[in-house]
């Protein structure tokens, strides 16, 4: 199956870099989550929902938390995405590496797998490999921007 994977250095903590997943008020800054979700132990649940406004939902995304280790690695198995102008997609998984590197810098590392094939597949696959490249250099501008200063 394809997966995508990206990766982006990140002048910070592995526990702050790792937040980002995690904590609903990083999700809406950076990612524009509305509302999510997260228990945040093996076995629980992870999903995240994006709206165009307060009467529907857009976008939903979520899994079961395979493995969480703090400041270091988040797993979710058994994710899909649903978006509605798409076939449900799923099962997939998620993972979340902070890796630590010389002078407190941390590299933020996320690979997405289980891809299928299928136009439905073949569009989110593409979607997905631009979007992750853009979205940790979203992360990285936030953290080292916004994040620091507060």
């Amino acid at each position: 199956m394809r997966k995508t994977e990206a990766s982006v250095d990140i002048s910070l903590s592995r526990e702050d870099v790792l937040d980002v997943f995690i904590k609903q008020e990083h999700l809406r800054k950076w990612w524009g989550v509305r509302r999510s979700l997260i228990e945040l132990k093996k076995g629980g649940l992870y999903s995240l929902v994006w709206q165009s406004n307060d009467q529907y939902v857009d976008y939903v995304s979520a899994g079961v938390i395979a493995e969480y280790l703090p400041a270091c690695q988040l797993k979710i198995d058994k994710m899909f995405y649903v978006n509605p102008q798409r076939s449900v997609l799923g099962p997939m998984e998620l993972l979340i590496l902070a890796t630590p590197e010389d002078n407190n810098i941390t590299r933020l590392t996320v690979i997405q797998s289980g891809y299928k094939h299928g136009a439905d597949w073949d569009w989110l696959y593409e979607a997905v490999r631009k979007a992750w490249p853009e979205m940790l250099g979203k992360i990285k501008s936030y953290l080292e921007d916004e994040y620091v200063e507060m």
